[in-house]
């Protein structure tokens, strides 16, 4: 039903006469009669009878001007949410990354963006690259950061950055006091590493296995705030992210180690569905990544 329609006997409601209500909407008495007999057609039953000289609500009437309040209201809820989340004043983007994405490089894009957009909420996840991918193909997720090649089909990429793997140690630690190292240093050496199977596990130990050195893998852990725990009171090595080292979060008695002859760096992306649009909010940060 045209909610014109329930308009116009909200009016003739209101204002008591056709002539009164047909004034306020602007229009002339006859073409608010004819609004009111198509409202009576669509029903079929008449809501408005003549009593004098004015007219009154029929029981059916009565009936259709206590749900057409329900349904106006409604609709111009409707329209309020609508237009709150096509200007960003509402909206949820769910978005989804590693440790590195989400320990380094959302909070200060999340932190910008909702600076702008208070309105706006956050639902973050942490997984591995191959769980987001999963999770945005199956539109759990709009967005997700994940270390490039992808293997999902369903998904479209946008490059973001390429990011440096850096080996870190503990300052006290005998490999620290130099300016650097060779990759063979490195033989023989405990390393607390990400979780096995991880797209960033992956790339570090195929840059190992080409630069032929072979390291003790004495524990795995998924947070990059972990592992640097466990470089600096363990004294063992990892490779982390440059981002985790420069971050102002990361921990000042651990520092990076150049490596002679070993260079690791992967391509971060942000991925979403193929053929489906994203949320206003979204897509508004989606932009700002880029």
């Amino acid at each position: 039903m045209d909610l014109t329609l329930m308009r116009s006997l909200l009016a003739v409601a209101e204002h008591g006469a056709v002539t009164d209500a047909a004034a306020a909407l602007g229009l002339s008495q006859s073409a608010l009669s004819r609004r009111i007999d198509q409202l009576e057609a669509a029903l079929g039953a008449p809501v408005l009878e003549r009593v004098g000289r004015g007219v009154a609500l029929t029981a059916i009437g009565h009936i259709a001007l206590e749900e057409g309040k329900l349904l106006v209201q409604r609709y111009e809820r409707l329209k309020a949410r609508v237009h709150e989340h096509a200007t960003l004043e509402a909206g949820m983007v769910r978005i989804g990354g590693g440790a590195t994405a989400v320990g380094f490089l959302l909070p200060r894009a999340i932190a910008a963006f909702r600076k702008q957009h208070p309105g706006i909420v956050f639902q973050v996840k942490e997984a591995g690259s191959r769980d987001i991918e999963t999770a945005v193909a199956h539109e759990e997720l709009e967005l997700g950061i994940v270390t490039l090649p992808t293997r999902a089909r369903e998904v479209e990429e946008k490059p973001l950055i390429r990011d440096r793997i850096v080996l870190v140690a503990s300052k006290d630690h005998p490999l620290a006091k130099a300016t650097g190292t060779d990759a063979q240093s490195l033989n023989g050496q405990n390393l607390v590493g990400f979780e096995a199977g991880t797209a960033l596990r992956l790339l570090i130990d195929a840059a190992l296995r080409e630069a032929q050195v072979e390291v003790n893998v004495v524990m795995e852990l998924r947070s990059v705030g972990a592992i640097l725990q466990m470089v600096e009171t363990t004294g063992s090595l990892a490779f982390v992210s440059e981002l985790a080292v420069t971050s102002a979060n990361a921990r000042r008695s651990v520092i990076p180690i150049r490596v002679r002859g070993l260079s690791i760096q992967r391509e971060l992306a942000l991925i979403s569905k193929q053929g489906r649009s994203l949320s206003p909010a979204a897509r508004e940060f989606a932009r700002g990544l880029g």
